[in-house]
């Protein structure tokens, strides 16, 4: 039996998270002034597939944005990660991440 922490999650059941490190590619660059609206789209895309974006911050370095998102799992990650990435606008690196709960649950599994 799993059991939520409610206060944690808002009083939601608590789903997989994910980080990606996302670059903006030669297109994304010459439309840079719409990247704004992509997001909005990237937004409801996520939305639809059951997920949220918790975070989106615009990055000045290695990398053009950091997103935190939510998915229900990691297929539903994937594809609405592909279908960003076909767009041509960004490429993406993404890595599932664990809070702190989560890793103290994993770190019960090694007995």
């Amino acid at each position: 039996m799993v059991y939520l922490d409610f206060a944690r999650t808002g009083g939601s059941a608590s789903m997989p998270t994910y980080v990606s490190l996302i670059h903006w590619t030669e297109q994304g660059i010459k439309n840079y002034k719409d990247t704004t609206k992509r997001l909005e789209d990237f937004t409801k895309l996520a939305e639809s597939r059951g997920g949220r974006v918790r975070e989106a911050l615009y990055t000045v370095g290695e990398y053009d944005i950091v997103t935190v998102t939510e998915f229900p799992d990691d297929e539903s990650a994937t594809a609405a990660l592909l279908q960003v990435g076909s767009l041509g606008s960004v490429r993406t690196n993404t890595m599932r991440a664990f809070a702190a709960d989560e890793m103290a649950g994993i770190i019960s599994r090694t007995g």
